[in-house]
């Protein structure tokens, strides 16, 4: 699914299912709040911390497509057409650092 599809997707459920958008400034701190979510697995899981035996079963691909929807939910409601901003910033990024991280020596 591309990011035009998934961004039709998400109003679609909005609409039947949502009632509307939050505002902004919500969709903003649930934003927020899920990236939180990603990072606490993503520290104990992977990182120094210890992992709670009820963090166990959090599932990140859960958490990350939870981050996921509220980007689209922010896009579409300022208008954004993300397909377009992603291949844009994708291209930009082939350009600007196209050797800068092969003749990175940490990378080695």
């Amino acid at each position: 699914m591309d990011l035009k599809n998934a961004q039709r997707d998400v109003d679609t459920w909005i609409k039947e299912h949502g009632v509307r958008y939050f505002n902004e400034l919500t969709n903003m701190a649930q934003l927020t709040e899920e990236v939180g979510e990603v990072a606490r697995i993503i520290a104990r899981r992977y990182g120094e911390q210890s992992e709670k035996e009820s963090d166990k079963d959090k599932d990140l691909g859960e958490e990350l497509a939870d981050v996921v929807f509220v980007v689209l939910c922010l896009a579409n409601q300022t208008g954004i057409d993300l397909q377009s901003a992603f291949d844009n910033k994708m291209d930009k990024k082939t350009k600007r650092d196209h050797d800068r991280h092969h003749n990175n020596e940490k990378l080695k």
